[in-house]
C-alpha cells in the first residue's frame, strides 16, 4: 500500500478500505467527534432572561379555589415526573404559574422549547425521568445529556432548541404558594416540571394555577 498520513492526536485511528479500488480512508474518531459536538455547540438557543418569583402565605385559600377547578389539582406520584406543556400565546406577552402541595415538597423548574405553536392547547406529560422528551426525539451525542439533581439543581444540556429558565430545585410549596412569572422570549413552548422523582415512598398532591397576562 502506498503510505498514508495517520492524523496527528490521542483518539481512536478507523481505517476504512475499498472493496473495490483498494483505497484507504483513515478517520481519526476524536476528531469528528470534536466536529459534531461543536455544531451542536454553535445551534444552541440565546440564553434566557431569569424569571420572577415570589411566595404568598395563603395556602387554605389558594388549594381551595384550585380544588374547585377542573384541571387545578393532580397527584404526582412518587418516582414521577409531571411535564405541563403551556404554548405561548397570539395574545399574551407573559406566562405565569402559582402552585402548592399537601404536607410535603417537590421539585420544579421551567424551560423553553423553541419551536412552533401549532396550537395553543396546554398538555401534560408523565414520565419516570426529567429527561423524558428522550422518547420523542433522536439520541443525543453522548456528553450532552442533562446531568444533576433536584437538591442541588438540574443542569441545562438539553437539545439544541430547548432553554434553561430556571432549574429544577425542590420547592417548600408545602409551606407557601410558589408563584412566579416570564416574558415570553419569542414563540414558543414552555415546559413547567414537577419533578418527584427523588421521592421513592410519596406522592404529592399538586395544586397549580398556569395562565398568561397580555
Amino acid at each position: 500500500l502506498t503510505s498514508y498520513h495517520v492524523p496527528q492526536g490521542v483518539g481512536d485511528i478507523v481505517m476504512i478500505q475499498s472493496d473495490h479500488t483498494g483505497a484507504v480512508d483513515i478517520l481519526s474518531a476524536e476528531l469528528e467527534t470534536a466536529d459534531l459536538l461543536g455544531e451542536q455547540r454553535k445551534a444552541q438557543p440565546p440564553p434566557l432572561a431569569a424569571p420572577t418569583m415570589w411566595t404568598t402565605e395563603k395556602m387554605k385559600e389558594f388549594k381551595a379555589k384550585m380544588g374547585k377547578e377542573k384541571n387545578g389539582r393532580m397527584v404526582v406520584k412518587r418516582g414521577e415526573v409531571v411535564t405541563v406543556r403551556v404554548p405561548t400565546h397570539p395574545d399574551g406577552k407573559c406566562i405565569c404559574w402559582e402552585f402548592a402541595t399537601d404536607d410535603y415538597d417537590i421539585g420544579f423548574g421551567v424551560y423553553f422549547d423553541w419551536t412552533t405553536v401549532t396550537s395553543t392547547a396546554i398538555t401534560v406529560q408523565v414520565s419516570e425521568s426529567s429527561d423524558e422528551e428522550d422518547e420523542d426525539e433522536d439520541e443525543e451525542i453522548e456528553g450532552l445529556s442533562p446531568v444533576g439533581d433536584v437538591e442541588r439543581g438540574s443542569k441545562s444540556y438539553l437539545r439544541n432548541r430547548y432553554g434553561e429558565v430556571m432549574p429544577v430545585y425542590r420547592r417548600n410549596s408545602h409551606r407557601e404558594v410558589q408563584a412566579g412569572s416570564h416574558e415570553y422570549p419569542g414563540e414558543g413552548i414552555y415546559l413547567l416540571k414537577f419533578d418527584n422523582s427523588y421521592s421513592l415512598l410519596r406522592n404529592k398532591t399538586l395544586f397549580f394555577h398556569v395562565y398568561y397576562i397580555s
